[in-house]
Order: structure tokens, then C-alpha cells, then sequence
């Protein structure tokens, strides 16, 4: 006889599925590069952004951590290395904009909840379900939730820099089912990212849903993203657990 479904433990990533930046990276970088008396274009230094951070994560993965960095020593050195990429070469005159960017990146100010993110955590609350972070950040995403109201939803907020791993890495998921004490098969985790959100929480036997928005899907994740697993926006996922929940999982 096939039983039911159910399902007891949402995770959540964070940016760009619950939250996101109220300005472009580029544009938070040039108002504060003026502010200092530094001239910088905000599209110069958003593409100048994307290549250190890439380069930054390449070299010195999950913060730095394992080389002995912290994770504001590492985002540091991004913004220095951003500003130098993108013609500021003077260290000594950027490195008061670091330390600033640091903090404000660090305010819920700077942040914004994205639309429907609030009522389907509270929704998803009300039906019974426990709800946990897993997220890839550093140590300021536990004020950065409070602030903006939302940390109430959550039973834990589990990140990167505090276990050690980054997602798709199994072991941050396995360290979030351990704080939770569930198995796999009875949580979803939900995120914007195919590799990392996605078919990271199913290589640990976890369902997971993913946000795509509006625009036309990636043809990757058409070709092997099941419909039913896709999210347009987060008003679609109490229907998506409702369909999960009424298929069979056998014997």
C-alpha cells in the first residue's frame, strides 16, 4: 500500500530567494567611493565586483576559512581588488571604503525581503512545518534576518562560514538534518541555484523546489528540472508541496 508524503522540515536559501540587495553591488561600491572623495562608474566596478569574486572564491573558498581568513578579511580584499580591477589603485584611500562597505553590507537597510516571501514563510508556519536556513554567507546573516523581521520563522539559521561548508557540499546538508533531527526524505529545501540548491539537497536524499522567476528557463534546468519541482515565484510553492505531498512513495 503506498503511503503518503509528508513532508516536515522546509531549508531556505537566502539571497535571492528570501532576500536581495536593494542597489546593485556596483552602485553600493560607487556611492561610497564618492563619499570618500573617490571617482569610480558603478557599471565598471559592478563587472570589476563579478570577476574578483569569482576569483576571490576560487582561491580562498568558503571565506577563506581554511587559509586562516575571516570572513571580513575576506571581503576586504574583494573590495580592494575590485576597486583595483577597476582602475582605483591606491589601497590606502580604498581601504576606509572596505571597512564601511563591510558594515553596511551588514545593515538590514541595505536589504530587502523579497515579494511573498514573508506571507509563504507564514503560511508554511501555520500549516505545521518547521523552517531552518542553509544558506552560503558569512556571520551576518543571523542580524541582517532579525532585522528584517524574519528570523522569528526559523528553527535555525545554518551558514557556510559557521559550518565549515558550502553548499552543494553534503555536508552542510547533513549538519542541517542533524540540528533538525529528521531524515532526508521528510524535508524540502528551497533556493535559486541549480547546482548548489537544487541538486545539492537531492544528492543527500532531500526533495528540493527551484526559484527560477519570471524569465525564460535556463535550458539546463528545463532539461532536468521536473515542472512540478519549478517555482515562477514563491506564491507557487504551497501548491508545489501539495502536489509533492499527494504523490505516493511506494510500498
Amino acid at each position: 500500500m503506498a503511503h503518503r508524503l509528508q513532508i516536515r522540515l522546509l531549508t531556505w536559501d537566502v539571497k535571492d530567494t528570501l532576500l536581495r540587495l536593494r542597489q546593485p553591488v556596483g552602485e553600493e561600491y560607487a556611492s561610497m567611493a564618492r563619499v570618500h572623495g573617490l571617482e569610480a562608474e558603478a557599471p565598471v566596478l559592478e563587472q570589476a565586483f563579478r570577476q574578483t569574486f569569482s576569483a576571490q572564491s576560487r582561491s580562498f573558498p568558503n571565506y577563506g576559512l581554511s587559509h586562516g581568513l575571516t570572513s571580513r578579511q575576506w571581503w576586504q580584499e574583494v573590495v580592494l581588488q575590485t576597486f583595483h580591477l577597476a582602475g582605483v589603485r591606491d589601497a590606502q584611500a580604498v581601504a576606509p571604503i572596505a571597512d564601511q562597505l563591510y558594515t553596511n553590507f551588514s545593515s538590514p537597510c541595505t536589504w530587502q525581503v523579497l515579494e511573498g516571501a514573508e506571507d509563504t514563510l507564514r503560511e508554511c508556519r501555520k500549516r505545521g512545518l518547521r523552517q531552518a536556513v542553509v544558506s552560503n554567507f558569512d556571520q551576518r546573516l543571523e542580524n541582517i534576518l532579525v532585522g528584517l523581521g524574519l528570523r522569528e520563522h526559523f528553527d535555525f539559521v545554518l551558514t557556510s562560514e559557521a559550518s565549515g561548508w558550502c553548499k552543494p557540499d553534503p555536508r552542510i546538508f547533513h549538519k542541517a538534518l542533524q540540528l533538525a533531527h529528521v531524515e532526508p526524505a521528510v524535508v524540502a529545501h528551497i533556493g535559486d541555484s541549480y547546482h548548489n540548491d537544487y541538486k545539492g539537497a537531492r544528492a543527500v536524499g532531500m526533495h528540493s523546489f527551484l526559484l527560477v522567476g519570471p524569465g525564460p528557463l535556463d535550458p539546463v534546468v528545463k532539461d532536468s528540472v521536473p515542472q512540478e519541482h519549478i517555482l515562477p515565484s514563491l506564491l507557487h510553492l504551497l501548491p508545489a508541496l501539495d502536489h509533492l505531498e499527494g504523490s505516493p512513495t511506494g510500498p
